[in-house]
């Protein structure tokens, strides 16, 4: 088992790694050939920076668009952000003391994860034109992310496994030297969500992530009076 895990992650690592850079050089290739930056657009560079920033942080267009669909993807979002950093646990040793201290944080983390994925659930199924337009990859994503994050929560509260067996696997596997793996059904389980994760991210809508800061709705200055735009 461990073998396989070991395995199947640096798989997965190779993939993801590959998959993101490969689709972020074509983002970086596509020309763009008209100004199209959504309005009240900024002015300047540092304006630009500024909304990105925003975007990036408070998902403020999404705030204009939609207060609902906002408030459970921001919930989403920033557990997700709170679950990860607590997961910085098992990489570093001995912790940093800022990672232990979140680690309370990392907890309530996972259940805005849960909260925001039933919202965001919610919409797909109730919302008529948001419904009409959902594929299943989209109930897919969700159905992922809603798994890992339970199976997450479980461990914690109702089947625990042996956190410091499973540090020294994550350790021993980025010196390519894994030890033992516990095969504790949801750890498994746990794990092997996250690797499929990994693996189809880079062909799926999760890629808004990095495509957020190639968008030229975003990212372009209002500029097109004072100089002219190449293509």
């Amino acid at each position: 088992m461990t073998i396989l895990f070991a395995f199947i992650f640096y798989l997965a690592a190779i993939v993801f790694i590959g998959g993101v850079a490969y689709r972020v050089r074509l983002y970086i290739r596509t020309p763009a050939p008209l100004k199209i930056p959504t309005t009240p657009a900024p002015m300047t560079r540092g304006g630009v920076a500024m909304r990105m920033l925003r975007e990036i942080a408070l998902f403020e267009s999404l705030f204009k668009a939609s207060k609902w669909t906002w408030l459970f993807g921001w919930l989403f979002h920033f557990g997700l952000l709170l679950a990860l950093l607590r997961h910085l646990r098992y990489v570093t040793d001995p912790v940093w003391g800022w990672v232990a201290w979140l680690q309370p944080a990392g907890v309530y983390g996972g259940f805005a994860m849960l909260i925001g994925l039933a919202g965001l659930w919610a919409r797909r199924l109730l919302v008529d034109r948001v419904r009409y337009i959902s594929s299943p990859s989209d109930y897919l994503h969700l159905a992922l992310l809603t798994a890992i994050t339970a199976t997450g929560l479980a461990m914690k509260y109702f089947w625990h496994t042996d956190i410091v067996a499973v540090k020294a696997f994550v350790l021993g596997w980025l010196a390519f030297a894994p030890r033992p793996l516990p095969a504790d059904p949801a750890l498994l389980a746990h794990l092997g969500l996250a690797v499929l994760l990994f693996l189809i991210f880079p062909i799926s809508k999760l890629m808004h992530a990095p495509g957020l800061f190639f968008s030229p709705t975003r990212n372009q200055v209002d500029d097109s009076r004072e100089r002219r735009h190449l293509t």
